[in-house]
């Protein structure tokens, strides 16, 4: 329990820090508005409105820096690496950077919103300032401008001006409104259900970030808030001279102010993480140009394309995933795979099934769907960016590991347990890794046949080792029929199991999870148990409970590591 509060409380900490950014830049650059007296004749037009919207402004500025690091593969892939520096807990907040990407965007979201209706009060006090009711000080303010050796305060010119259609001839309306459009469309379809039902629809909406940031950096060009300039403080004593706005003209103690608008800074927060980014997307330009060879095309009968390919150059760990284009299919479009390969062989693979638009075109391509298998010459382009790093690279990183999968989430454990193949075969130092329990928990028995031969392979080469300690594995079917259950039961006496040929029988229903883990803390008492999961959120959910369940409060005893498979 102690060290599964350590790795949730830095999770904690993490974002408590990225939230005490926000807040400190918040409030220390509201202070600075509310006091600096160059803005004090702005504020006498648009009161504390000023500083809420330069205040939700750096906010902005500050999340829109951090946006796209998350999601910068390369990057996050050379930090897990360096295990110099990344170690234990630290590299499990890697695994949770799509998260902290969502959590960023909640971010960008409230300072826009708070932002948009500042600046909507502060249109309004615009407006307000040139009507007939307004007078002293304000209406001073307001006419300002009006001869050529005075510079204007207030920007909307007469009452009778559109607030609305005059803000949109400005940069900074119409920069504005298109940051708002991009943002709302990437928010709304980044959706669950959006990603889900349609991947391509959520793809090619997230591309808006480029209008977003080309937007944001010319949006403060048009410097529509203004403020005193240094050299008008110099000559005009505000404090005195606020009293003597009737007095005002070149010649007096009090000259009239003189004004200018703020440099736009935007630009400055996030050049280096766009820059950083688009040297993310140079790398994918060279990969994309890299010829990736094809090697074996197999269509499984439950729906799945698995797929060998060749690259030079292309070396791989258990558990990581490529990005794969097809051009025939689409130019923009990169899809995320596990790959299904172990290091040892000479070849990468992916199995991918038709879950969707992009995914059944190009099980098409590739000849699957029950169609008749297509020459090597005549298939069409991949190519392939990666491999980058994922959760699953931890599994042979502890004693003990536990691996959950549910569907065509059992991909990518197929690598690891290829490469445990492989290692019993080899000799090689010794493993840290002692036991491997394995579960997967599948709804239709016609999934389990591209796997069970990998199965079958590594349970006759570990008896063959005298290794079948190492391996505990776990078959569940949540979906069957009659005639299955009567075809099981007469044959259930027999050695092998009559769905997956395996010596283990295959389980029906869910595993009952208290009893696993109860289980398996009473097998290692004083273990640290890597969990690593790659399914629904339902289950991941529960898996999260068990492992805070069932660690214990005791250093010296059994600690649960919680690890989700996401990309």
């Amino acid at each position: 329990m102690e060290c599964w509060v350590l790795n949730e409380s830095l999770s904690v900490i993490l974002v408590l820090s990225w939230l005490g950014v926000n807040v400190y830049l918040f409030f220390d650059t509201f202070h600075w508005y509310e006091e600096e007296e160059s803005f004090f004749y702005t504020r006498v037009i648009l009161g504390s409105t000023l500083a809420w919207a330069r205040a939700s402004a750096v906010c902005l500025n500050f999340n829109c820096m951090l946006i796209l690091l998350p999601v910068s593969r390369n990057l996050i892939s050379f930090i897990r690496g360096a295990s110099t520096c990344c170690r234990g807990t630290w590299r499990r907040q890697l695994d949770k950077n799509l998260k902290f990407h969502k959590l960023v965007a909640y971010g960008i979201a409230v300072n826009a919103t708070i932002h948009i209706v500042a600046h909507a009060c502060n249109l309004e006090r615009y407006h307000r300032g040139q009507s007939a009711e307004a007078g002293g000080l304000l209406a001073a303010l307001s006419k300002l401008g009006g001869t050529c050796n005075e510079s204007y305060l207030n920007p909307v010119r007469t009452f009778r001006t559109n607030t609305t259609s005059e803000l949109l001839m400005t940069i900074a309306g119409i920069s504005g409104l298109m940051i708002s459009l991009a943002f709302i469309l990437i928010m709304t379809s980044s959706t669950e259900f959006i990603r889900q039902t349609s991947y391509e629809l959520f793809w090619y909406t997230h591309h808006l970030f480029i209008i977003f940031f080309i937007s944001l950096a010319v949006h403060g060009a048009g410097r529509i808030v203004r403020g005193q300039t240094p050299e008008s403080l110099l000559r005009h004593n505000v404090t005195f001279c606020r009293d003597h706005y009737a007095e005002w003209q070149a010649a007096a103690p009090c000259p009239v102010p003189q004004f200018s608008g703020k440099e736009p800074s935007a630009w400055k927060w996030v050049l280096g993480p766009v820059v950083l980014y688009a040297c993310e997307r140079l790398i994918r330009f060279w990969r994309f140009h890299q010829e990736v060879v094809i090697t074996k095309v197999v269509s499984h009968p439950s729906g799945v394309l698995e797929l060998h390919m060749k690259k030079r150059h292309f070396h791989m760990a258990p558990g990581q995933y490529i990005l794969i284009q097809c051009p025939s299919i689409s130019w923009l479009e990169w899809h995320p795979f596990t790959l299904t390969s172990a290091p040892q062989e000479d070849f990468f693979s992916v199995h991918i099934r038709a879950a969707g638009d992009w995914t059944a075109a190009l099980c098409r391509a590739f000849g699957a769907e029950g169609q008749a298998p297509k020459e090597p010459w005549s298939l069409p382009r991949l190519a392939v960016d990666g491999p980058f790093g994922a959760a699953l690279t931890d599994v042979f990183r502890y004693p003990v590991s536990v691996c959950v999968a549910a569907g065509i989430g059992v991909t990518p454990f197929a690598a690891v347990l290829k490469s445990l193949w492989y290692r019993c075969c080899e000799p090689q130092p010794p493993l840290p890794l002692s036991k491997v329990y394995f579960y997967w928990i599948c709804r239709d028995s016609r999934a389990f046949e591209w796997f069970a031969d990998l199965l079958l392979s590594l349970e006759t080469r570990m008896s063959e080792q005298g290794k079948t300690h190492l391996l505990s594995y776990h078959i569940f079917l949540t979906g069957w029929d009659e005639n299955q259950v009567i075809h099981i039961a007469l044959h259930w006496d027999e050695n092998t199991d009559v769905i997956t040929g395996l010596k283990q029988k295959t389980f029906f229903g869910r595993p009952n999870w208290n009893n696993e883990f109860r289980q398996i803390a009473y097998n290692h008492p004083s273990s640290s148990i890597g969990v690593f999961f790659c399914g629904p959120k339902a289950l991941s959910q529960t898996l999260q409970r068990m492992c805070r369940l069932y660690s214990s409060a005791d250093p010296r005893g059994v600690h649960f590591y919680y690890n989700k498979e996401s990309f």
